[in-house]
């Protein structure tokens, strides 16, 4: 890291200390832009990103079709909540089951509400077929949202 960019980084890392609240320890890199699945630091290094994002990336970054359809949905509506009947929604719940097994799917905004969305059916499923004490398993240490 050239001095530059170093004090590029610690200014950041401050900036971000100082106004973050610390409950994730970090890495000591600072990320600038991505192009498709690599993503390049303050210092020009190029990563291949593993993480993508947090699985919210998958898709890659900058990807010049996302972008436009990212930036056409904006000018119409950014989103309503689930309360609500949306066009895109009925569409795109349509593709998911024609292209798969389920009969209906549901759509949830985190990690958290997916996985009590799992153990809610898993539940409704167990009463279905009389199946007395199910047990529902999960992996230690295993990131399953934010409750």
């Amino acid at each position: 890291m050239d001095k530059a960019t170093l004090g590029r980084f610690i200014d950041i890392k401050s900036k971000s200390e100082k106004y973050i609240l610390g409950n994730y320890s970090r890495n000591e890199i600072c990320f600038e832009y991505g192009v498709g699945e690599y993503l390049f630091d303050t210092d020009g290094n190029k990563y291949l990103d593993f993480q993508s994002g947090i699985a919210v990336t998958n898709l890659g970054h900058s990807e010049a079709d996302i972008i436009d359809a990212l930036r056409e949905q904006a000018d119409k509506l950014f989103h309503t909540s689930n309360l609500f009947y949306s066009e895109e929604q009925a569409n795109l719940a349509e593709v998911l089951i024609v292209n798969s097994f389920p009969g209906k799917v549901f759509f949830c905004n985190s990690g958290t509400e997916a996985n009590e969305a799992a153990f809610k059916l898993a539940r409704k499923y167990a009463v279905s077929k009389k199946i007395e004490n199910p047990i529902i398993l999960s992996m230690k240490g295993s990131f399953h949202g934010r409750t």
